[in-house]
């Protein structure tokens, strides 16, 4: 029996007769929503006895593998004895623009159906249709091509020919994939404490199809003992993909180490890094056109060539060895990226490829989707991070500016975004000057104003006729506007609108208040969800900002497999609330000098705020000019932080102390094992600082029966605190101390929500 290659047509015919450039200067947001509903118009006017979305596959022999394709043609028509396959695509250019050569693309795939359709039927000849609309328009263009079944049978078994190199590359790595991962066993000579427990859970979470929250503290190894059991299900045939999202470039890296280290035991795998576009980008200047980028210009006619080359040659493809085969065969390296990631086995990326609308990875099928596990590093991260995904701003004078520019170049333009100014003055003069307005209302007026904007500013972009140095912000504007409009279609009570006037600006904003119920729908179709972390404290908190469900999910709190030894934890009770903060700046810093002197070392001293940090370090160098002191400053660049880790060096012979802010770039993913990191001093218990979207956030959910002081300001804040006393003991070996300085964790409310090994 041969062995079965699953295929759609469309994945089909995009791989054999892609072709061309990259274009990527203006896309439409909406083109999903769009196309959608311009077939559906197409389709209304579909006769009695015509079909849509009908169904349609076939199996085709080739060598020593079956494909097995399929596929949903648009329409199956019929009128006067003749049958036609209508194949229906949306555009927002001009229709004039298309001939019947612009996409072969679009006529390979409905010839794929029109085969075997006529096959089905016994037909020898077919009509095949392209029917393209013009969204705005709704305008149609019709071409009409009659084909012999033998003419249609010769052209798919040669896209077939086309694609078997691929797909026996493929099914080949398959099963040596498999095939090692049966021979595959955990890493390390024995599980550490609590490790055999996480990866438990993992597996039984991923076979049951299930979410699972699992609080696993620091040290244990979660990237190990999370990915280990996904790539063991893969060889059961539980999965076919593994996502491992991030929020964070070192927690990344953390990733591939652990896919190497199976590597190195034997595992043949395809895992690839997909790194942000502005950072992979070889040119200065990034503009993805055929005009400015080499790379870009015909990346469609090399692109096949290239991944057969790196796929047969590497396992993983990290960022290093993406820009290496990116350059060889001159492709742009973001979207060569991506196109392996949708052909490898496992993916590390950024939370937003699968919860953001906007950049998530909508190449990846339904049916590839319930064979993907989600494994969600650093949870906590994710709450914020939605809440800034599904939210949205705007600022009058962006308006102003389009306004001003387009004055006598386009007067539709000019008066669109004129309108939008307009009703910004006047909601100035609503709320008045330099205050807030907060309501739970949708700005429909608004909506209906930048949807006027958008369709003209799409037709100006979409035919290039910005033109000048203001076509970068005509761009900005459009994609913010564009934004707002598809954050409003998801308006909900989970969402307050607030304005704000401040001097000669005013913004509006969309502000989502609880994301678990958009992350819910963002994750929907994938198998099983991991969301796991040393912070996931308190597991209800979480397990309910991040679309959780109590009664059905899986919870797991995986106990310190270190001893109560290694840490020394001390409290002292001075208050760092912001009324009580001059007074005790003095104190608190002679409390940090006899600290690191009573006890030379490395040490990280973490502070609720930048000016806070600057304040305690300028006053501690007056106190001791002589010990050698570092301060993280905004902004650093990758070297930069590099640097500031690389002084940590345990043969030092001079003690050192780091002053950082909770919450920032040093305060969580970093390992400063053994004597590189000494002691651990934490001011403050990290709330947020009070402000306006804190507070609509605390009286949402207080109205929602919740503490919202909780909610908004101490867990958030406390999870800082866990991130920074995180740092300190990493492995079996670590020793250090601990000194927390704020008299509220002696409070009964803060204490429990401190690790049980940090008890003082």
């Amino acid at each position: 029996m041969p062995d079965i290659v699953k295929i759609s047509v469309r994945a089909l015919v995009e791989y054999v007769y892609r072709s061309g450039s990259i274009d990527s200067g203006f896309r439409t947001i909406n083109t999903l929503t769009e196309g959608t509903k311009a077939h559906q118009k197409v389709q209304k006017d579909y006769a009695e006895l015509d079909r849509k979305e009908v169904y349609v596959s076939e199996e085709i022999l080739y060598n020593d593998l079956l494909f097995v394709i399929d596929g949903r043609c648009d329409g199956l028509l019929r009128e006067n004895h003749h049958v036609t396959i209508d194949e229906i695509k949306s555009t927002a250019g001009e229709l004039s623009a298309i001939t019947p050569q612009t996409y072969p693309v679009h006529w390979a795939q409905a010839k794929c159906y029109a085969y075997m359709v006529a096959k089905e039927e016994g037909l020898e000849r077919i009509q095949v249709q392209l029917t393209y609309v013009q969204v705005q328009s709704e305008e149609r263009k019709r071409f009409v091509l009659e084909a012999s079944f033998e003419e249609l049978k010769q052209f798919i078994h040669d896209m077939v020919k086309a694609y078997f190199p691929y797909a026996q590359l493929k099914h080949r790595h398959e099963q040596a994939r498999d095939a090692s991962i049966r021979e595959l066993e955990f890493p390390f000579e024995k599980y550490r404490e609590g490790q055999r427990k996480l990866a438990g859970a993992v597996y039984k979470s991923i076979a049951d199809g299930k979410k699972l929250f699992a609080k696993a503290p620091t040290g244990i190894g979660k990237t190990i003992s999370t990915i280990f059991p996904s790539v063991k299900a893969i060889g059961e045939g539980l999965l076919g993909r593994i996502l491992y999202l991030t929020a964070k470039t070192i927690t990344r890296t953390a990733a591939e180490e652990a896919y190497a280290l199976l590597r190195s035991r034997g595992l043949h795998i395809h895992v690839v890094t997909i790194t942000a576009k502005e950072k992979v980008c070889f040119l200065e200047e990034m503009r993805c056109s055929k005009e400015h980028c080499p790379y870009a210009d015909g990346y469609y006619d090399r692109i096949n060539e290239a991944l057969l080359d790196m796929l047969s040659s590497e396992s993983l493809m990290t960022r290093a060895v993406i820009e290496q085969y990116a350059r060889k065969h001159e492709v742009c390296p973001f979207e060569f990226a991506l196109d392996a990631a949708y052909a490898a086995d496992a993916m590390i990326c950024d939370y937003n490829y699968v919860f953001d609308l906007r950049v998530s990875l909508k190449r990846l099928f339904e049916e590839q989707k319930r064979h993907t596990v989600l494994l969600i590093d650093e949870a906590h991260n994710l709450v914020d991070r939605a809440r800034e995904m599904y939210s949205s701003e705007l600022n009058k004078s962006d308006f102003l500016t389009i306004q001003r520019e387009y004055k006598g170049r386009n007067g539709e333009l000019h008066s669109a975004a004129k309108k939008i100014n307009d009703y910004f003055i006047a909601l100035r003069k609503q709320i008045g000057e330099n205050k807030t307005e907060v309501t739970k209302d949708l700005p429909k007026p608004l909506i209906e104003l930048l949807e006027a904007f958008t369709a003209v500013s799409e037709r100006i972009l979409a035919s290039a006729g910005a033109g000048g140095a203001d076509a970068g912000l005509l761009l900005d504007v459009h994609f913010a506007a564009a934004g707002f409009i598809r954050i409003a279609k998801l308006y909900d009570e989970r969402y307050v609108t607030y304005a704000e006037s401040i001097r000669n600006n005013v913004s509006i904003k969309l502000f989502c208040l609880d994301p678990s119920n958009l992350l819910k729908q963002m994750g929907k179709g994938y198998r099983s969800h991991i969301f796991f972390s040393a912070t996931l404290s308190p597991l209800n908190f979480y397990m309910d900002m991040l679309g959780g469900d109590l009664e059905a999910d899986f919870s797991a709190a995986i106990p310190s497999p270190f001893s109560s030894e290694q840490l020394d934890v001390h409290i002292e009770p001075l208050s760092t609330r912001y009324r009580h903060r001059e007074e005790t700046k003095g104190p608190i810093v002679q409390l940090i000098h006899q600290q690191v002197k009573n006890r030379p070392g490395n040490y990280l001293a973490f502070f609720p705020s930048y000016e806070y940090m600057n304040n305690a370090y300028e006053r501690f160098n007056v106190l001791d000019g002589e010990m050698n002191t570092m301060i993280q400053a905004s902004g650093m660049s990758e070297e930069d932080r590099e640097g500031f880790l690389a002084a940590f060096d345990a043969g030092a012979k001079q003690t050192l102390i780091a002053f950082a802010v909770m919450g920032g770039i040093f305060s969580e993913g970093i390992d400063l094992v053994g004597d590189r990191l000494t002691g651990v001093i934490i001011v403050g218990v990290g709330l947020p600082q009070v402000c306006l979207e804190r507070n609509i956030m605390k009286d949402y959910f207080d109205a929602a029966g919740k503490n919202g002081f909780d909610y908004a300001y101490v867990y958030p804040g406390m999870n800082k605190v866990l991130q920074a006393g995180g740092r300190l003991i990493r492995s079996e070996q670590d020793r250090g101390s601990l000194l927390l300085i704020d008299d509220r964790y002696l409070q009964p409310h803060y204490r429990r929500l401190l690790p049980p090994e940090w008890e003082a």
